[in-house]
């Protein structure tokens, strides 16, 4: 295991702010760690978190994969991960993704995807690399440069400037239909669809049952792969 996660909880004025991430890492844990420890925590002192909360999660982001960057020895300057989060700000959800772990929310009983896999075959991907003079070439599965599978991570110095850590953001209002957010590294939606997984989240009772029960499916299904999974439980207004 290479995974960490980090759940964290504050007030500001008057908004709760609810975070939570999951962070799968490569070539090591150590890039997954500093994240656990470092990327909520810089996200939280940016100035503009609640005034401009999206151009606050890039920055962050970009600035937590610098600092890593600027830490890391020359042992780890392979190790990389990717992070895959959720930032409750009030009533307003954002869903900040780096690499191929995945968000998907239950929403009136349905199953949506909130967050797309950076993989180097998306053809928007495969075009940022290349332009930024990489080379994306299949060698069991799509990889930058031969060696990652997937096209954007925290870390991977070897690897710069076309493998980023640059997020993309999705926004969603919290209204009564959401139920239930998942976040899991992609040991668990390699051998899991996101419709199943909503459908296994809804047969537990409490979401921390529901997390564990997702990662012993996962494993059950021969997943040989990082997995790790928080299941996030919405309480409706009544």
């Amino acid at each position: 295991m290479e995974d960490f996660y980090d759940m964290r909880s504050s007030k500001m004025g008057a908004k709760n702010i609810n975070l939570f991430g999951v962070f799968d890492g490569h070539g090591g844990s150590c890039a997954a760690e500093y994240l656990k420890e470092h990327l909520f925590e810089n996200l939280l002192k940016h100035p503009s978190f609640i005034t401009d909360t999206k151009t606050a999660i890039s920055e962050s982001y970009m600035k937590t994969d610098s600092d890593f960057l600027d830490a890391e020895t020359n042992i780890h300057r392979e190790a990389g991960s990717t992070a895959s989060t959720a930032i409750f700000v009030g009533n307003h959800l954002y869903v900040a993704n780096v690499g191929d772990s995945r968000a998907v929310i239950s929403k009136a009983g349905k199953a949506i995807v909130l967050s797309d896999d950076h993989k180097p075959d998306r053809s928007d991907e495969r075009e940022r690399i290349e332009n930024a003079g990489g080379v994306v070439t299949f060698s069991g599965t799509w990889r930058v440069g031969g060696v990652l599978a997937m096209s954007r991570a925290f870390g991977d110095r070897l690897l710069k400037p076309f493998v980023v850590a640059e997020p993309e953001i999705q926004e969603q209002e919290i209204d009564d239909e959401l139920e239930y957010l998942i976040l899991a590294s992609d040991g668990l939606w390699d051998v899991v669809s996101n419709e199943h997984a909503v459908a296994f989240v809804k047969e537990e009772v409490g979401s921390e049952a529901a997390a564990r029960k997702l990662t012993e499916i996962a494993f059950t299904r021969g997943s040989a792969d990082n997995i790790t999974c928080i299941v996030v439980e919405f309480h409706r207004a009544k």
